[in-house]
């Protein structure tokens, strides 16, 4: 199980280190309704990525048994699919990034988060989470490392709680730390939020590229 964590550590910050999601939180966290909103974004955003990477755990289990010792080109495949799709991302992002003295573009969904509801924030953090391309190709290569590495129900469990744990950790803090110092933390989180929204490309197109070179390499090494 301890190789399997290792494994997916990498994948999991990559989910974590998601700058569009943090800023969302934070936007949450400075409106009105901040402790409805955010809790409820927060909520979303852990289910989500539970939701993606058992579905990805699960579908790795038709891949079909070997020796351990032998080559798995079919693993293989797919984590170099995969690692190429992260590469792509990593260019695209890298080549939208603003340019100098250039507002950062942010989602026009943001402009209305003072009027999102609980029920809205939970689908907005779930939508953020399971559906976003990024995560989705994180989320699948933490399912393949999972699903392939023949661990039973209670560990594998274990391992998906640490990633989501993991992956979740820099919208969850936030959220907590505000329920619980809401005053003090006003002023950090809006200068964090500025400086987010001006680097998001360039965080992303870094994060991207580090991660879709770790899976290439690992499904190199699978043949």
């Amino acid at each position: 199980m301890g190789a399997v964590i290792g494994e997916i550590l990498p994948l999991a910050l990559g989910v974590a280190i998601s700058p569009i999601p943090i800023i969302a939180a934070i936007l949450m966290l400075l409106s009105p309704k901040a402790r409805v909103t955010s809790v409820g974004f927060l909520l979303g955003w852990v289910v989500g990525i539970v939701v993606a990477v058992t579905v990805f755990t699960l579908l790795s289990a038709v891949l079909p048994e070997g020796d351990a010792d032998a080559s798995k080109p079919i693993q293989g495949v797919i984590q170099l699919i995969l690692g190429a799709l992260l590469l792509l991302l990593a260019v695209r992002q890298w080549r939208g990034r603003p340019k100098a003295g250039e507002e950062p573009a942010m989602p026009k969904w943001m402009q209305a988060i003072d009027k999102v509801t609980f029920p809205v924030a939970f689908g907005l953090g779930f939508l953020l989470s399971a559906i976003n391309p990024k995560n989705l190709l994180m989320a699948a290569g933490a399912g393949v490392d999972i699903g392939s590495a023949d661990l039973d129900v209670g560990s594998i469990v274990v391992v998906i709680a640490i990633f989501t744990l993991i992956a979740a950790s820099t919208v969850l803090v936030p959220v907590v730390g505000y329920l619980i110092a809401a005053d003090k933390l006003r002023g950090p989180l809006d200068a964090l939020r500025v400086w987010l929204a001006k680097e998001n490309a360039v965080i992303m197109a870094v994060l991207l590229l580090v991660i879709g070179v770790s899976l290439i390499g690992k499904g190199i090494g699978s043949f």
